[in-house]
This record gives C-alpha cells, sequence and structure tokens, in this order.
C-alpha cells in the first residue's frame, strides 16, 4: 500500500510539473477604432495574464487609429506589465495606423503578417484638423530656392547667415498648440521606438509625415522584429527569446503552450457597442421619441421609462465619443422643424428644414477626423427621413385621439346614439353602449327606434329622434 501510495504521489508531481510547465499565452484583440472601451479590454487582460501567470500576451491589432487619451492609458499598462506584450498586426490586409503604431512600437515584441501595413501616426485634432503645423508653398519653394542658389563667396554666406537669423526671428508655421501637439507626439513616439531599440528617426517621419511601411519594409527598417502568418509561426519564432521585463531578463518558452482567447466582460462589451456614434444617434431619438410620446399622452409610462434609459445612455457614449456639440444643437433644432411641421403644416417648409438641420447636425457631431470614429452619410440620410416620417405619423395620431374628444363620463354619453326599448312618448328606456338607460322625450318615440341623447340630467337622458329615423317613427304612430 505504501509502495503504491509513492507512486501515485510521484505521478501526481510528473502531472503537475507538466501542467505547470505547459504555459499560457493570453491573445487580446483590438479591432476598429481605439476608444475608451479598447482601453479597459486591454488593460483588464494585461491584469488577467498576471494573475494567472501567463507566458505572453499577444495583442491582434487592426485598427486605423482612436483616441489619443484610451492610446496612452494601453501604452501605459504594455510598458509596466509584468508579462511580456507580443503586438501582432493580423489578419493579412490589416492595418496599425495611427494610434496602432504607438501601441505597436511600445511593446516587448513588434510582429506583423504578410500584406500588411502599419504608419500614419500624424495626430489630428477634435476638429478633424492635421496638428502638423503647416507653411505654405511659397515659404518651402523660397527656402528651397536659398538652399540651391548658395555658393562659396564670403558675400554670399554673410547674406545666409543674415537670411537665417531673419527666419529665425519670424514666427514659426503653425499656432503654438499645433506645435505643442506635434512635438508631444514625435517624442512619445521617439521614447517607445528607443525603448525597445527599434528606429525612431522612422518613427519620427510616421508622425511628422504621416510615413507608412509594408510589414516586409517595416522589417528591413527595424522597425519590426517578426513577419509570421499565424500565431504558431509567430511562438515558434520567439521561443527562446530574452526580454527584460521590469529590469529582469526573461526567457520566452513558447514551444508548447496553451493559447487561450480573452473575451471582453459583458459591461466592456456594452460600452463598445454603444460607443458608436450610428448607436448613439439611434439611442438619442429612440429616447426624444419616448419623451415626446409621454408628453403627448401622459400616463403611457413605457414610452417614457425607456426614452430616459436611452437618453441616459447616448449621454454616456457622448462623454467617451469626440463630439462636436454645435451638431448636437442643430440635431435638436432639427427635431423640433420636424415636430412643428406635423402641428402647423407648412406645405413641407419646417419638414424639410428639420431634414437637413438634422443631417448637418449629425455629420458635424461626429466629424471629428478620428479614425474609427466617422459616421456614413447614407445612413443619417436615411435615419432623417425615417425621422421625419415618424415624428409626422406620431404627432397626426395624437391629434386624431385628441380630435376624437372624451371616451368615457358625460361627455362620452352626449351625441350617443340608442335604441328605444318601446315606444313611449315622455319617460321611457333606451339602449346605449350596452346599458338600458331611463330617458326622456318631447316627442313620441316608436320601439327600436334610433334616438340620439341631447342632454343628461342626472342618470335621465334627454332624447330625440335622429334625423334619419323621425320619418319612420311619424309613420309608426299614425
Amino acid at each position: 500500500m505504501k509502495t503504491i501510495a509513492v507512486i501515485a504521489a510521484v505521478l501526481i508531481t510528473l502531472f503537475a510539473g507538466a501542467a505547470h510547465a505547459e504555459g499560457s499565452v493570453i491573445v487580446l484583440e483590438i479591432k476598429g477604432g481605439i476608444g475608451v472601451a479598447t482601453a479597459e479590454y486591454v488593460i483588464s487582460g494585461i491584469e488577467h495574464a498576471e494573475e494567472t501567470g501567463a507566458e505572453l500576451i499577444i495583442i491582434d491589432i487592426d485598427t486605423p487609429g482612436g483616441l489619443m487619451a484610451p492610446m496612452r492609458d494601453i501604452v501605459q499598462a504594455i510598458l509596466g506589465s509584468g508579462v511580456p506584450v507580443a503586438t501582432y498586426v493580423t489578419p493579412a490586409g490589416a492595418r496599425a495606423d495611427s494610434a496602432g503604431t504607438y501601441i505597436l512600437l511600445a511593446s516587448h515584441i513588434a510582429a506583423m503578417s504578410p500584406t500588411t501595413h502599419l504608419g500614419a501616426a500624424t495626430p489630428v485634432s477634435l476638429t478633424g484638423d492635421d496638428a502638423t503645423p503647416n507653411e505654405s508653398p511659397g515659404d518651402i519653394f523660397d527656402r528651397r530656392s536659398d538652399d540651391d542658389s548658395g555658393d562659396d563667396s564670403d558675400s554670399d554666406a554673410d547674406d545666409d547667415a543674415e537670411q537665417e537669423s531673419e527666419e529665425e526671428s519670424q514666427p514659426r508655421p503653425g499656432s503654438s498648440m499645433e506645435r505643442k501637439v506635434l512635438n508631444d507626439a514625435v517624442a512619445y513616439i521617439r521614447g517607445l521606438a528607443e525603448r525597445h531599440g527599434r528606429n525612431a528617426d522612422w518613427a519620427e517621419k510616421a508622425v511628422r509625415d504621416a510615413a507608412t511601411l509594408t510589414a516586409t519594409d517595416a522589417l528591413e527598417q527595424n522597425v519590426i522584429e517578426y513577419i509570421a502568418v499565424d500565431h504558431a509561426a509567430l511562438l515558434k519564432q520567439i521561443d527562446g527569446l530574452e526580454l527584460e521585463i521590469n529590469s529582469e531578463t526573461v526567457t520566452l518558452a513558447t514551444s508548447s503552450v496553451v493559447i487561450e482567447e480573452y473575451e471582453p466582460t459583458w459591461r466592456i462589451k456594452i460600452l463598445s457597442a454603444i460607443a458608436n456614434p450610428e448607436i448613439v444617434l439611434l439611442l438619442g431619438l429612440i429616447g426624444l421619441y419616448g419623451l415626446m410620446y409621454e408628453g403627448w399622452n401622459p400616463g403611457a409610462i413605457v414610452p417614457g421609462v425607456v426614452g430616459v434609459i436611452c437618453l441616459l445612455l447616448a449621454a454616456y457614449a457622448l462623454q467617451v465619443l469626440p463630439v462636436n456639440y454645435a451638431g448636437l444643437a442643430l440635431i435638436i433644432v432639427g427635431i423640433a422643424l420636424m415636430t412643428a411641421e406635423a402641428f402647423a403644416p407648412s406645405f413641407g417648409a419646417l419638414g424639410l428644414g428639420g431634414i437637413v438641420a438634422f443631417v448637418f447636425g449629425a455629420i458635424m457631431m461626429f466629424d471629428s477626423g478620428v479614425p474609427g470614429f466617422g459616421i456614413s452619410l447614407t445612413f443619417v440620410i436615411a435615419l432623417a427621413v425615417l425621422a421625419a416620417l415618424l415624428i409626422i405619423w406620431l404627432a397626426g395620431f395624437i391629434l386624431r385621439l385628441r380630435r376624437r374628444g372624451a371616451v368615457s363620463g358625460k361627455d362620452s354619453i352626449i351625441g350617443g346614439v340608442g335604441r328605444a326599448m318601446s315606444a313611449f312618448s315622455g319617460e321611457g328606456k333606451i339602449w346605449l353602449e350596452g346599458e338600458a338607460w331611463a330617458a326622456h322625450s318631447e316627442v313620441a318615440i316608436a320601439k327600436g327606434q334610433e334616438v340620439v341623447v341631447t342632454n343628461m340630467d342626472g342618470l335621465v337622458l334627454e332624447v330625440e329622434p335622429t334625423s334619419e329615423s323621425s320619418t319612420d317613427g311619424a309613420q309608426l304612430q299614425t
């Protein structure tokens, strides 16, 4: 028995050691524009890898760029990670433009699939303008002409020196803020490239000149370290690679690892879904419709609740998106004009003005120039037309309900048409809306004759024959 116990203990130890030796690789995915939800997802993925003791983190990336603040959060998380991070531009045809280039250069390992590219990291402002200081063609031409026309004479050298001093005294092209943004981006990307011994000069060109590179060129120019067709090929190439992580040398063992796809939490999925300009626009419209219907029909409750929830979700999403609030104001004006068209018909003038205001407002609201956060013009126009039709129909429906008058109480009885239950002159009974009512008439009423209620005295109805049945009633009495 003791021998069996010893053998079992040895086997358990061997299996445990084998399981421990077989490390894991956590795979994250960045696809589309980089926003707040992307940053939360990547940061949580890195924390998960550290908690589980993963061998490596691979970030599959295919992005046109995104917002600067979330990108910096991702870069800081990568730089502070206790687990090596490999950013891998994949699949074929993917890109790591703008913010994606910064993330790639910040990673411990930079890899790309064939037929992918990176670069174009010039920062843009929230108004969609290039933040790179601009020079006029004349300035560039004059400087080039001066450079080409120089000679070795002392007088020309003196002239050049004087001209250079004059140029230095002149204000530099572009605003101070543009130069500040550009120089900050250049210093930031150079620091990331130099940290891992990559080509910092090209990194600067990616910012100043929006330079791009294919995977092959990036490998030749020391911007990345590996080209791999898939994860297996990448893991095979980096097996045994030594890296410095938090001032310690780490040797990767990726020959027999388990690949784990890290899925975002439900919260991050919801944030990713609503942090989309088109979804935000839909949520805002649904919210406004809900509140408008609740205002026209108090007590409906459901439209009001749905409207408030949608508006709050839209407001939350607007906090994490680059938004032009002048565009938001135009959207509200457009909806107001379309609503006014339903109440005060103006042969389409108000409705058309509302559609135009809505379209331009939606375009302005999200036309930030930030890659991955634009909005489709076709979607905006289709939504504007649908919004106009829906608002006009809804307002018309509410107006018809109001014109219909009361449907209960005294006001709903007066004007109602009933039928005499027996012949009478003076007091009698009529059948109205499924009930028998005491009635009074100044004229003779025949049995079964239709009567209309003209007044109500307590529970006694004042009636008279309808115009269609008065002749028939007279014939019955004679």
